[in-house]
């Protein structure tokens, strides 16, 4: 059995998406209502665009999602049994089961990446990678830090967890973690606390844009991030996509979950191959 993943935020990188719109064709017609649909020339970015200027969230998000959806439409994967996206890469595995359509999912995307923008300038945070320490032990001195917020935000694999959460939270936190026994615990450079409760102002405004938008009965179950687990009813996947804003991605058990399932054979559709290299470790 085989899988498409998607990845999330993080994944791009200058020149991106260039070969897929020489193809021409439908990759092309894609590209050009996306610069339609978000008011910009995102193409024009993404192909000769610096790093810095690909790396703001407004760009970023729908930058990778137009990668990924690309990519797997050109690629026309056969005999495929699931999706699962990283984060992002949720949006990017509904238009490839029939859930969403390009356009609305590109409009969500936007709608997500901005309102996530707005909350992170609202309210400052911040993520940090720790690496070398089991996922209960992170959990527990997370859990131990209560003036602040700190939490678990992304189970990328085992041995490798990203907390989220304020700023001075984080700070403690990695203190803590580092005498619990961490490898590392290194504070990230991104905008802000995402996949934590800070970012319930970007929920609530995603939620009403997801309200508004039709999503049909997939063709192929999506594992999602914040149970880990398959779905297929459209009112459970837009409750999801909700919730992934202020929960974390549980990305290690939901690669055990397909693993357990029967997948065997993950294929990674669009920029990097960040979940391939996670999958290996997760599934030795």
């Amino acid at each position: 059995m085989r899988a498409l993943v998607f990845p999330g935020q993080g994944s791009q990188f200058p020149g991106m998406g260039m070969d897929l719109y020489e193809a021409g064709g439908l990759a092309r017609e894609w590209f050009d209502e996306a610069n339609r649909i978000l008011g910009f020339s995102i193409t024009e970015i993404m192909f000769a665009g610096t790093e810095d200027s690909l790396r703001a969230t407004n760009v970023a998000q729908p930058a990778i999602f137009l990668h990924a959806v690309i990519a797997a439409q050109i690629a026309g994967e056969k005999e495929v049994s699931a999706v699962a996206g990283h984060s992002l890469g949720e949006f990017s595995a509904l238009v490839a089961n029939q859930c969403l359509s390009f356009d609305d999912a590109l409009r969500l995307v936007q709608t997500r990446a901005n309102a996530m923008q707005k909350a992170c300038e609202a309210i400052p945070g911040t993520m940090a990678a720790v690496l070398g320490l089991e996922d209960a032990k992170v959990e527990e001195v997370c859990a131990g830090i209560t003036q602040d917020i700190v939490v678990p935000a992304n189970y990328n694999c085992p041995g490798q967890l990203v907390i989220s959460g304020s700023e001075a939270g984080i700070e403690e936190a990695c203190i803590r973690l580092k005498e619990a026994g961490a490898k590392r615990a290194l504070r990230l450079n991104v905008a802000g606390a995402f996949h934590s409760p800070l970012m319930e102002p970007a929920r609530l405004e995603l939620k009403a844009a997801i309200d508004q938008t039709n999503f049909k009965m997939p063709t192929l179950p999506v594992y999602q991030n914040v149970t880990a687990k398959p779905h297929l009813h459209p009112d459970e996947i837009r409750e999801n996509l909700v919730n992934q804003l202020t929960g974390a991605v549980r990305w290690t058990q939901t690669v055990q979950q397909m693993k357990a399932d029967g997948i065997v054979e993950y294929v990674e559709m669009g920029p990097g191959q960040v979940l391939t290299g996670l999958i290996r470790k997760i599934t030795l």
